[in-house]
């Protein structure tokens, strides 16, 4: 777990290989040709410069450094710390000649840098195993203790200043990552809050376009409210509007509900009427129930007493059927085509009949 982000941990990896990249060769080669040395010393410069060409396979490219690289990388900078610090020549400890213990940390800084923890436990094992090489080598005196001191507290705090400082711009470039992210997530909920809103006040639009000249010419005495005609209209207006404020109701089967909701309005007006629903519910689009509940409320406002509907879904198409005691498509299609359901009409047997079926492949 890490408290940065991948990409500010990526970008935080590549400066750090780049900037033990040249510490190693500015201030690691000149002590080592100027300082004589054993040949541990040699042999752990190559390790070193090895583990950072290995770290570089995946550090450039940005992607995450695995776990067993990093755990072998990490064994592998601590044992060429250890042979580097025993190749030192006599009395050369934490002096010009220790080239390589300001470098170790920044290699451990690389390979650990998102696991802090155990960065800590390793940059705490490699001081306190150069501070061991340091007093097994001879009695120092006073003042090598307090020159040594200096050393390893420069050294550490530096590398550790930078590792918070590092970890401290990340956290604020993901925290200002996620505010954006919020943002534009904010934005696009907007969006499609405004976008329902114009698509629901087109659809009542639309169903009051055929509502509104209705009651104009009832007000104005244009129809009689007592012909089989107008009543049939407001039947039909009734049942559209109530289907279309069903659309918004958040329920799990949208389609019964707004099928049912054409019934009510039937019922309301005396009808009996009877329901059969069968088959798996299945995800209809908006202005498909539309077409599909057309006919239903088309067929029930022109119905006298009674009406049978019915609804049958299967895998491959969704079927709404309607049978009624009046007459088929008298008052209008009920709805808006859009050529994805097929209708069919028809008179059998003195009864009316219409049929709405959408094929779901």
């Amino acid at each position: 777990m890490t408290e940065t982000g991948p990409d500010g941990i990526a970008t935080l990896r590549r400066v750090l290989l780049v900037v033990t990249a040249v510490v190693q060769v500015s201030l690691g080669v000149p002590p080592l040709v100027s300082h004589p040395h054993g040949p541990g010393a040699v042999i752990s410069f190559v390790v070193l410069g090895l583990v950072a060409v290995v770290c570089a396979f995946w550090v450039l490219p940005r992607r995450p450094l695995p776990w067993p690289v990093a755990a072998l990388g990490t064994a592998a900078v601590l044992a060429a710390s250890v042979a580097a610090t025993a190749a030192l020549p006599p009395d050369g400890h934490f002096l010009d000649a220790h080239w390589s213990y300001g470098l170790v940390g920044w290699h451990l800084l690389v390979l650990l840098v998102d696991r802090v923890p155990l960065l800590l436990a390793a940059l705490g094992a490699h001081t306190a195993l150069d501070v061991a090489q340091f007093a097994l080598a001879g009695t120092p005196d006073r003042e090598e203790i307090g020159g040594a001191g200096v050393v390893v507290l420069g050294v550490t705090s530096f590398q550790l200043g930078v590792l918070l400082l590092t970890r401290a711009l990340v956290r604020t470039a993901r925290q200002a990552a996620e505010a954006a992210a919020e943002r534009e997530r904010a934005e696009t909920r907007t969006a499609l809050a405004r976008r329902w809103e114009e698509d629901l006040r087109a659809g009542f639009a639309g169903q009051l376009g055929a509502t509104v000249p209705l009651l104009a010419d009832l007000a104005d005495g244009v129809l009689d409210p007592r012909a089989e005609e107008t009543r049939s209209r407001c039947a039909l207006a009734a049942t559209q509007l109530r289907r279309l404020f069903a659309e918004n109701d958040d329920v799990p089967d949208p389609l019964v509900h707004e099928v049912r909701a054409c019934v009510h309005v039937a019922e309301r007006r005396g009808l009996a009427v009877s329901l059969a629903v069968s088959g798996a519910p299945v995800p209809v689009p908006t202005d498909v129930r539309r077409e599909l509940t057309g006919p239903v409320a088309v067929a029930l406002s022109g119905a006298r007493e009674r009406a049978r509907v019915s609804l049958l879904r299967t895998g491959t198409e969704v079927r709404v059927a309607v049978i009624t005691d009046g007459v088929a498509g008298s008052t209008g299609d009920g709805g808006t085509a859009t050529g994805r359901v097929e209708v069919e009409r028809g008179t059998y047997g003195g009864q009316a009949r219409m049929e709405a079926r959408w094929r779901t492949s």
